[in-house]
């Protein structure tokens, strides 16, 4: 819990600055590079977090991989978190930064499941749709599971809206299993 608040914190920070310069945007694309790079080599991950490596080393590398890749305060501020032994947050750092964006910007993450693929047009007849529902910029996340037949499941938050055609496949047959059926039909069934 300490190292969400702490993350949440320094990406409060990092928001303020965005704010000021007006480049919310591209300070979290940004942190979300260095984040990325953090995620997909294991090197560069065991470089960052590893105690033995001086930090002077470490802001050296960070500089001239990223020196002209990222925006300089963006760039000055992961080279503060190298100076708070933060580093390793840097991943937690931008999710907390975007989630702060996108109460910001009024926006809402949603998974949308699907059957099948769909055209760009559905796709974004479905994101005005969830749009309106929701009350938000709604930012589908859209995968193709084939196994739910048909319709679509939408999870948002911690909601899931399951309209897919396995769900009531699944309670039809729930229903005809708890059926009472009446005696006579039974005893003809028994002859």
């Amino acid at each position: 819990m300490r190292d969400e608040t702490i993350s949440k914190n320094y990406a409060e920070t990092l928001l303020e600055l965005a704010l000021r310069e007006e480049l919310i945007e591209e300070y979290g694309d940004a942190l979300a590079t260095v984040a990325q790079l953090l995620d997909e080599d294991a090197k560069f991950l065991g470089f960052m977090e590893t105690p033995r490596i001086d930090d002077t080393d470490r802001k050296a590398v960070v500089q001239k991989v990223f020196g002209t890749e990222i925006p300089r305060h963006v760039l000055n501020f992961v080279l503060v978190t190298i100076d708070k032994r933060r580093q390793r947050l840097l991943r937690e750092i931008s999710q907390q930064y975007n989630a702060l964006v996108d109460e910001r910007l009024n926006r809402e993450h949603v998974s949308v499941t699907l059957a099948r693929s769909v055209d760009e047009d559905t796709k974004n007849v479905i994101a005005d749709r969830l749009s309106g529902a929701l009350g938000k910029t709604a930012i589908p996340h859209f995968r193709v599971k084939p196994d739910i037949i048909g319709g679509l499941v939408i999870r948002t938050s911690d909601t899931i809206y399951d309209g897919s055609i396995r769900r009531r496949l699944d309670g039809m047959r729930r229903q005809l299993l708890h059926a009472d059926l009446p005696s006579e039909v039974l005893g003809d069934v028994a002859m």
